[in-house]
C-alpha cells in the first residue's frame, strides 16, 4: 500500500441488530476499536449484558490493511459462526472493527446452513444500522525550535492546513501536529529545512 492510499473505512460508533429464526435470537454489536485491549473491553460487557447467553461469537479485524484479524465460534460447530462475521467486515472493506453475535437458542436446531446464514445475516444488520465513515491515516510529530523561529514554524503550519496542539511556548518551544500520511515526506522535509527546528515522530 502506498503513501497515497492513505484512508481506511471504519464505523463511527457502535451500532446493534437482532435477526430472529426458528424462535432463536441473535443480538448483533458492532463497534470500532482500535486495538486488541479495546477489543477485549468491548467483549466483556457484551458478555455482561448477555451473561445467560451460551454464544458470543466474534470476528474483529485491525490495522488500515486489515492484516490483524480473529474469529471465535465460541461453542457453535467449527466456522458457522466466526468465519460468517468476518466476511461481513470484508465484503463492507471496513477495518478496525469488531462484531460480536449473541445466540439465543429457540428450540429448533438450524443445522450448519442454517447457522452460517443466521450468523452472517446479524452481523450484517449491526453494519447497515451503524454509519460507515472513512478515516484518514496520519503520523505525529513533536516539533521543537527556539522562540525566535515561532513565526516561520506556524507559518509553515498554517500553509500545510495544521493545527498545533499541545502547545507550549516558553524560551525553547514545543508543540504536537498530526499530519496526514500521503503529506508526511514533504512536511518533514519542510520542517528540517529552518534552522534550529527539530522534528521527531511520536
Amino acid at each position: 500500500m502506498s503513501q497515497d492510499d492513505d484512508t481506511y473505512l471504519t464505523l463511527a460508533k457502535r451500532s446493534e441488530g437482532l435477526y430472529k429464526v426458528k424462535g432463536s435470537k441473535h443480538f448483533s454489536y458492532a463497534f470500532p476499536v482500535s486495538s486488541e485491549t479495546e477489543i477485549k473491553s468491548c467483549l466483556e460487557v457484551i458478555k455482561l449484558e448477555h451473561h445467560s447467553a451460551r454464544h458470543h461469537c466474534y470476528a474483529w479485524r485491525l490495522g488500515h490493511d486489515a492484516s490483524r484479524y480473529r474469529t471465535n465460534d465460541d461453542g457453535e460447530p467449527s466456522n458457522t459462526a466466526g468465519p460468517p462475521i468476518l466476511g461481513v467486515l470484508k465484503s463492507n472493506c471496513i477495518t478496525n472493527v469488531l462484531i460480536v453475535v449473541v445466540r439465543y437458542f429457540g428450540g429448533t436446531k438450524l443445522g450448519v446452513g442454517g447457522l452460517i446464514d443466521a450468523y452472517r445475516t446479524a452481523a450484517a444488520y449491526a453494519v447497515e444500522e451503524g454509519t460507515i465513515i472513512e478515516k484518514k491515516r496520519t503520523k505525529r510529530y513533536v516539533i521543537k525550535f527556539p522562540y525566535a523561529k515561532m513565526g516561520d514554524v506556524m507559518s509553515l503550519l498554517k500553509r500545510a492546513g495544521i493545527s498545533p496542539e499541545k502547545t507550549d511556548f516558553h524560551i525553547t518551544c514545543t508543540l504536537e501536529a498530526t499530519v496526514r500520511l500521503r503529506d508526511s515526506a514533504a512536511f518533514t522535509e519542510n520542517i528540517e529545512d529552518l534552522d534550529n527546528v527539530q522534528i521527531e515522530e511520536v
